[in-house]
């Protein structure tokens, strides 16, 4: 089966089950899938039911997928998302975008848990821009032209406007929102402190494992219409001594009052 009859079998199957023209997707990562519960008038799918869909392996991500209403909005919520170092090919890892963009989405909010360079703990950060140290981009290879050009512009990857709205939110409610640079890696290790001081000389703010592979693809179906935050969770190695993915999901737990109140509100004015 091609690609995108794998796409429109499995836009079908969700269409069948409820999910009917989402205006946004929201892709929540570790621990961030909480959001999820506040939606109401809830379609919920376990992952392991729609066809042609990967598997979440990683603790802190549900795998259930929840369509409804969420602040005035109609969302599609990924609760966890699907990484490389999973084994997962990067068609799977960002195969739910596509989805998405089939279903009707008119964008999507991706967030992350990543380790801080240039931010602490539990730092809200909006990516403006990334580098991508994977060695890999989801576009390589067959090039589906009803999704987009075969060169497909990055230069507004993280949509300038949307990044403002976020802003202007967050200063109503007395959030900090920080913006920074996001480099994406593919994991499972964490860094090295040469590789840390090597990203910060590049113009790294923040490193994770996910978010890159999805906003290239995210870029090409919609161009402008498309914004991304970012969560900055945890110091990287070598600003401390030892990282560990429960760290993550704690840092998570602390702040995550604060992210969920300043996604809904940033829905609410898109």
């Amino acid at each position: 089966m091609t690609l995108l009859a794998k796409i429109n079998e499995t836009a079908a199957f969700l269409k069948e089950k409820g999910v009917e023209a989402p205006e946004f997707g929201l892709i929540l990562g570790s621990g961030l899938g909480e959001l999820a519960e506040e939606i109401e008038n809830a379609v919920v799918v376990d992952y392991a039911e729609i066809p042609n869909w990967g598997q979440s392996t990683v603790v802190g991500h549900a795998g259930k997928l929840v369509y409804g209403d969420l602040a005035g909005r109609k969302v599609l919520a990924l609760q966890g998302r699907f990484h490389f170092y999973e084994g997962n090919p990067l068609e799977v890892v960002t195969f739910p975008v596509r989805v998405m963009k089939v279903l009707g989405c008119e964008g999507v909010l991706v967030t992350n848990a990543a380790g801080g360079i240039g931010f602490g703990p539990g730092t809200l950060m909006a990516i403006t821009d990334h580098i991508n140290m994977t060695g890999q981009n989801p576009l390589i290879g067959e090039n589906l032209d009803d999704f987009g050009p075969r060169f497909p512009d990055m230069s507004k990857a993280y949509t300038p406007e949307y990044r403002e709205i976020a802003h202007q939110v967050a200063d109503k409610l007395g959030i900090k929102l920080d913006d920074g640079v996001y480099i994406g890696v593919t994991g499972p290790t964490y860094e090295t402190p040469a590789e840390i001081r090597a990203y910060k000389t590049l113009g790294a703010d923040a490193v994770g494992m996910s978010t890159v592979p999805e906003v290239i693809v995210a870029a090409q179906l919609w161009l402008e219409k498309f914004s991304v935050f970012h969560v900055s969770l945890t110091n990287a190695a070598g600003f401390q001594e030892e990282l560990n993915h429960e760290e993550v999901v704690e840092v998570t737990e602390r702040i995550k009052g604060d992210f969920k109140g300043l996604l809904k509100a940033i829905l609410a004015e898109l």
